[in-house]
């Protein structure tokens, strides 16, 4: 064989031997791609699973696992009402709210002067339900503690004094600071006589935790758009826009004159 051949075969070969290493390359970088792409597609999965497990709810605080234990004095049904005025009042107001809610401390601050005046003279009864909307819209546990830590202050005989508390001190609506334990404890010394082992236990312990989820479950099924929900004669006067404390205040001793 001639030197030219076997130069031309050696060539040959080595052109060959160098498509091989392209296409193994080629091969090795398609394969690195697909379980690129997979291990991506398993994470955008979970991320997803994770959105849809936080929107969804199943660990928001809304609702908790363990018996249902209602707030001494709790009236309707599942007893899921917190009352405040005598119950000889002739006229009812129900108020729907989540101590995290901004518009329910607006609510509160500019009513609760007006509401107060007219429970302490029997004219009127408020049914207080506590829910997690916020809880449920930006994540967190904080309407469902302070909740709990308002049925605890019921069970103690001091759930006004300490609503009042909670709504004076509400942190930013994206703030969960209601979500520590302590820091609702530490609240509570601003209502004389709450602040007591017992009232700390039932904070730590989330007594009530699982009856604030059944108030949520009975907002939900009520197919209200929000809080806060106040009903009176069957209509949500916060949805009035010409409604006024004043205004308020002189349909209920209207509709008790004599009382």
């Amino acid at each position: 064989m001639s030197e030219k051949n076997r130069e031309g075969k050696r060539t040959a070969r080595e052109r060959m031997a160098v498509e091989r290493e392209k296409q193994r390359t080629a091969e090795k970088r398609r394969r690195a791609l697909i379980v690129g792409a997979s291990v991506l597609c398993v994470l955008g999965l979970a991320a997803v699973i994770g959105v849809v497990a936080a929107n969804s709810g199943g660990d928001d605080g809304s609702e908790a696992a363990g018996p249902v234990v209602a707030p001494s004095g709790a009236l309707g049904k599942d007893g899921l009402a917190i009352p405040v005025g005598k119950e000889s009042a002739k006229a009812t107001l129900e108020v729907w709210e989540d101590f995290r809610c901004p518009a329910c401390k607006v609510f509160e601050k500019n009513y609760s002067p007006v509401i107060n005046e007219l429970t302490d003279s029997g004219r009127l009864k408020v049914e207080y339900h506590l829910v997690t909307l916020i809880d449920n819209g930006m994540g967190g546990t904080g309407s469902r503690n302070a909740a709990n830590a308002a049925a605890c202050a019921q069970d103690a005989g001091k759930f006004a004094a300490y609503h009042d508390v909670l709504f004076e001190n509400q942190p930013m609506e994206s703030d969960d600071a209601f979500a520590d334990d302590d820091r609702l404890i530490e609240l509570a010394g601003k209502v004389d006589g709450l602040d007591t082992p017992a009232f700390r236990t039932c904070v730590e312990d989330g007594t009530h935790n699982s009856w604030v989820g059944k108030s949520h479950e009975a907002f939900q099924k009520g197919s209200f758009t929000g809080t806060p929900t106040v009903m009176y004669e069957g209509k949500n006067i916060n949805q009035d826009r010409s409604m006024t404390p004043e205004k308020f205040k002189r349909m209920v001793e209207e509709a008790t004159e004599g009382q």
